[in-house]
Formats: structure tokens, C-alpha cells, sequence
């Protein structure tokens, strides 16, 4: 680390005026001197990429994508704006490919789901967050073919289960319950239920899941507002149970996984 310790000196004895000096690095260490002389003289941007192992990372993903389609004077409609995160994974470069994509084959107006859906290839993640959808909006036939798909790619059960069916179960009854007990409207979009979230009383949230950093999952929850006047409390509660039934089916017995699946979403989604 020497040669980096002699250029830290050197950088802090200061350069000629005429010298731009652009220094890129991978996961720089920021703990050492050399790092901690640049903090102090120079300017540091730091384009670290998503960590999609944490909760609401989709709604920093988001954030980038509207700032990079603004630049292509581009505008998304808010469910293809989430279909497209989830689609392109928080991937800088497949983000970039993809926005140039829709520019060139779009209209000039905002895009739709249905373009995303024609002209950006689907992931795992999006197929996952397809099934939260179609749960959400009530539609069994495609919820049942989701979960079909998801098994036939190679995605366990108990997954399927923890992953995908019971997250949504439980923000669409811990939006309704909100919405019910303090009276709040239904969001157009996710992220609208994040200021009025907010604005409840600590102790009107303290019970709702939260990310790493301590803060309320609002994104997943806002979809959850969305759709809660689809059902009633009752039969969220239901379906809670039929999660925990599923989960003890799918590792103390030999029932088949999809069958078992099919009970959870029928149990969600009857008339």
C-alpha cells in the first residue's frame, strides 16, 4: 500500500491548477489514509450498485430509472415503472439497454405494461413480483399459471410460499387495517401511501415490518393499499392461516407442492 500512501502526500501537497486528476476504483477501502486524504481534498461520487438482498430496493432502483428515462425525455406509468424495476433487476447496463429499447420502438407517450411486458425479456424477479400482482388484483386463473411457471422454473415451494404468497397475504391486510382504523384514502401508486404513512402516529406503525435500516417497507406495503378494497379483513385473515396450514404441509408431509399452493391461492382469492 506504500506507492497509494506516497500518492495520498503527494495529492494533498496539492497540484498545479492546470491538472485535473480522475482517479477510478472497485470497493475502495475506506479505511485507509489514502482514501481518507481524498475525502478531504477532492470530490468522491460513489455509483454503488443496488444491494437487492435488502427490503425497498426496488424503491432506490425506481429512482434511477425515472432520472435515466427523464434524460431520454421518457415517462412510465407507474405499474410499468414497477414491472420494468423488477424486470431489469436493479442492473445498471440492463437498464440503460432497455430504456434505449423502449425509446426507440415507443410512441412519445408514457410507457405501458404492455410494452415492458412486449420488449423487456422477463427475470425471475419479475415473474415473482408478476404473482404478488395477480394476487393483488384478484386474478386467479393468471396467479394459478404464475405459480405453475415458477415450480417449472426450478423455485421451490416453501419459496413460492415465504417468498411471494405470504408477504402479500400480510401487506394486504396490514394496508387494509390501517386504511380502515385511521381512515386513509386508496394510493394511486406505491410510493403515494409513503407520506401518509408518515404522517400516522409511531404508535400506528410500530407493529409494520421493517427494512435493515429500521425504516417502514413503504413500497411493499403501498402495493398492499392498493388492492386491499378487494378483500375483506376476514379473508385475509383466512388466507394468513392457509399460509401457515401450507407451510407445515409443505415439510411434514408428501402432499404435492403445486396442489398445496393451489389450496393458498383459491383460499385468498374465492368469491
Amino acid at each position: 500500500m506504500e506507492p497509494l500512501e506516497d500518492l495520498g502526500a503527494v495529492i494533498n501537497s496539492g497540484l498545479s491548477a492546470d491538472v485535473t486528476l480522475l482517479i477510478s476504483a472497485v470497493d475502495p477501502d475506506k479505511r485507509r489514509s489514502f482514501y481518507k486524504t481524498l475525502a478531504k481534498v477532492a470530490e468522491i461520487e460513489v455509483f454503488d450498485e443496488p444491494d437487492m438482498s435488502r427490503s425497498g430496493w426496488e424503491e432506490n432502483v425506481a429512482e434511477i430509472v425515472r432520472s435515466e428515462a427523464e434524460k431520454r425525455a421518457m415517462r412510465f406509468e407507474e405499474e410499468a415503472l414497477e414491472l420494468f424495476v423488477l424486470s431489469t433487476g436493479g442492473d445498471s447496463r440492463a437498464i440503460g439497454n432497455e430504456l434505449d429499447k423502449l425509446a426507440l420502438y415507443g410512441s412519445g407517450e408514457a410507457i405501458t405494461s404492455d410494452q415492458v411486458h412486449e420488449l423487456v425479456p422477463v427475470s425471475r424477479v419479475s415473474v415473482i413480483f408478476e404473482l404478488g400482482n395477480a394476487l393483488g388484483q384478484h386474478d386467479v386463473t393468471r396467479a394459478l399459471r404464475l405459480v405453475r411457471d415458477l415450480l417449472d422454473q426450478g423455485e421451490t415451494a416453501i419459496g413460492i410460499l415465504l417468498a411471494t404468497l405470504l408477504p402479500t397475504i400480510r401487506n394486504l391486510l396490514l394496508a387494509k387495517d390501517l386504511m380502515e382504523r385511521y381512515r386513509l384514502p386508496r394510493p394511486h401508486a406505491p410510493f403515494a401511501f409513503v407520506s401518509t404513512v408518515n404522517r400516522l402516529p409511531e404508535s400506528a406503525t410500530e407493529h409494520l415490518p421493517r427494512k435493515k435500516d429500521g425504516t417502514i417497507n413503504s413500497y411493499a406495503l403501498g402495493l398492499g393499499a392498493m388492492n386491499a378494497h378487494r378483500f375483506e379483513t376476514g379473508q385475509l385473515v383466512d388466507a394468513m392461516q392457509a399460509c401457515l396450514d401450507a407451510n407445515l404441509q409443505l415439510v411434514t408431509t408428501q402432499l404435492d407442492h403445486q396442489l398445496v399452493l393451489t389450496e393458498v391461492v383459491i383460499k385468498l382469492l374465492r368469491e
